[in-house]
C-alpha cells in the first residue's frame, strides 16, 4: 500500500478528533508528527507503510533528536507514531504495528512556577479593584480568574464554560475536560461574587444574539477566547510587585500547590484537576517541597 499523504493524514486526524476526542491542540501536534515522518518516508523512495519497522522508528527519532528537539518534544513524537499505528492496525493499513516497543526519553518534570499565596491575593484584589470602573469586560476578566484559581481549571475548560455549568446556589462547576470526561468542580464565595456581578452586571451589556450560552463573553458578545483571557492574567499580574510573570496555567498550577500546602489529599487534587494520572499530580507535591526547602534554607540558623 502507498502512503498516500492527503487521505492517510486527514483520516488519522479525524480518528482524533471524533473517535479519540482529543483537543485540537493535541490533534495538531499529533497530525504534525505524523506528517513529518510520512514526508519522510516519501522522500525514502519506499513510501509504503506495511514496510515500516521498529529500526525506521527509531531512526526517525534519532533524526528528530538531532535536530535539536527537546526531550518533551521527543516524548511526544513517540506517543503520536505509537498512536498512528495503532490506529493503522486496528484499520487494516498494517498487519503488525511496529511501535510496540517504541520508546522515548522521559519527559523531564520541571517544577512549574507558581505564586506565593500572597501574590495570588494581590492578583485577585487588582482584578476586583480594575472591575470597579464599570467595564464589563473587567468584571469578566476577574470573573475569569476568581474561576481559574479558585477551581485550578484549565483555560480551555474556562473558556468553554456556559451559563448553565455553574450552580451558584451550590458553588459547582459542571467541567468538561479533555477526552470530553466531566467533572463536578467547586468553587468559594469569592468566586461565587464575581461570577454573579459579571452575570448581573457584565454580560447583559455584551451579549448579542451570536452570544449563544457561553457564561464569558468578549467586548463583541462572542464567547472569549483563551488568548483573551492570557492576555488579561498577564496585564493584572503587571501590577502585583515581586510576582512571576504567570498565564492561566500558571494559576492552575498556583491553586493545585496550595490546595496541598493547605493539607488537601493528593487524590482529591488529582479529581479537582482532571488529571487521568496521579503520577501527573504528584509533581506539585515537588513544587511543595521545593518550597519548603528554600524557606528552611533563609530562615533556620542551621540550615
Amino acid at each position: 500500500m502507498t502512503v498516500v499523504r492527503h487521505e492517510v493524514l486527514p483520516a488519522f486526524e479525524r480518528h482524533l478528533r471524533s473517535e479519540r476526542g482529543r483537543s485540537e491542540h493535541t490533534v495538531r501536534a499529533y497530525t504534525s508528527d505524523v506528517g513529518a515522518f510520512l514526508d519522510d518516508l516519501d522522500a525514502t523512495g519506499d513510501p509504503d507503510l506495511r514496510a515500516v519497522t521498529l529500526a525506521d522508528l527509531r531512526g526517525w527519532l534519532g533524526r528528530v533528536a538531532r535536530g535539536g528537539a527537546a526531550r518533551s518534544t521527543l516524548a511526544r513524537t513517540s506517543a503520536s507514531l505509537r498512536t498512528f499505528f495503532r490506529w493503522c492496525e486496528r484499520t487494516g493499513r498494517v498487519e503488525h504495528d511496529p511501535s510496540l516497543r517504541l520508546a522515548a526519553p522521559r519527559r523531564q518534570r520541571t517544577l512549574p512556577p507558581v505564586l506565593a499565596q500572597r501574590s495570588a491575593a494581590s492578583l485577585l484584589d487588582v482584578a476586583a479593584v480594575a472591575a470597579d470602573d464599570d467595564d464589563p469586560v473587567h468584571l469578566r476578566d476577574r470573573a475569569a480568574l476568581e474561576l481559574l484559581y479558585g477551581t485550578g481549571i484549565r483555560v480551555g475548560e474556562l473558556t468553554g464554560l456556559d451559563v448553565d455549568d455553574v450552580d451558584l446556589d451550590q458553588q459547582v462547576l459542571r467541567v468538561v475536560g479533555k477526552g470530553d470526561k466531566e467533572r463536578r468542580v467547586p468553587f468559594g464565595k469569592p468566586a461565587r461574587d464575581a461570577v454573579t456581578s459579571w452575570l448581573d452586571g457584565g454580560r447583559p451589556r455584551l451579549v448579542t444574539q451570536d452570544s449563544g450560552p457561553a457564561l464569558l463573553l468578549g467586548r463583541r458578545g462572542r464567547r472569549v477566547d483563551p488568548r483573551q483571557v492570557r492576555e488579561a492574567v498577564h496585564r493584572l499580574l503587571a501590577h502585583v510587585p515581586d510576582a512571576p510573570d504567570l498565564g492561566p496555567h500558571g494559576l492552575r498550577h498556583s491553586a493545585a500547590t496550595h490546595l496541598l500546602e493547605g493539607g488537601a489529599d493528593l487524590r482529591m487534587v488529582q479529581e479537582l484537576l482532571g488529571h487521568a494520572s496521579l503520577a501527573t499530580t504528584q509533581i506539585y507535591t515537588h513544587v511543595s517541597v521545593d518550597r519548603l526547602k528554600r524557606s528552611y534554607a533563609q530562615a533556620h540558623p542551621r540550615a
